[in-house]
């Protein structure tokens, strides 16, 4: 009886580790016949209004990592508000689709590091960090959070503002 129990528990359990992995038959993040020069610039004009950079997570709906790290940072408030307050964010769509190779190629192909990929795109459209996902990663399942909040706080307009480096 005492076994019957645990077999049930340790099923439960494994049941729900399942359930909340990622389905990747629901991730719709990216839309591979969006034409995504036309949307990078929109993203750059309402960041150079609104006094931020551009973040371009490069991935594809096939992704897991990409699956995971968005619910990591939207299911985050504080990473959530954070990315929100200093980026625009936009997905870039890699896949047997659309590679958008003409686009990664003016990027550097940053497609050379793995998905997901960061970009960050100042004001003017300009590329000033290619971030590799991996050194986000915690293990195999996920990412480190303070890991994301560090990346987003030294890649945040603020944290190149040349006024925050005057010698007084």
């Amino acid at each position: 009886m005492f076994m019957n129990k645990i077999v049930f528990i340790l099923s439960l359990i494994a049941a729900s580790l399942s359930a909340s992995a990622q389905d990747l038959s629901k991730f719709k993040l990216y839309v591979p016949a969006e034409n995504a020069e036309k949307a990078i610039e929109a993203a750059v004009e309402k960041a150079k209004s609104e006094g931020k950079h551009v973040f371009i997570q490069v991935g594809g709906n096939w992704c897991i990592w990409c699956a995971r790290f968005n619910d990591f940072v939207t299911g985050d408030r504080a990473i959530d508000s954070l990315m929100n307050a200093n980026f625009v964010v936009y997905h870039l769509n890699y896949s047997k689709e659309n590679y958008n190779t003409k686009l990664l190629a003016k990027y550097d192909y940053p497609q050379r590091f793995g998905f997901p990929v960061f970009l960050v795109l100042n004001g003017k459209g300009k590329l000033i960090h290619t971030q590799n996902s991996v050194y986000l990663e915690d293990g195999k399942q996920s990412y480190t959070r303070s890991g994301i909040i560090g990346f987003f706080n030294d890649w945040s307009p603020r944290a190149l503002d040349p006024k925050n480096y005057t010698e007084q």
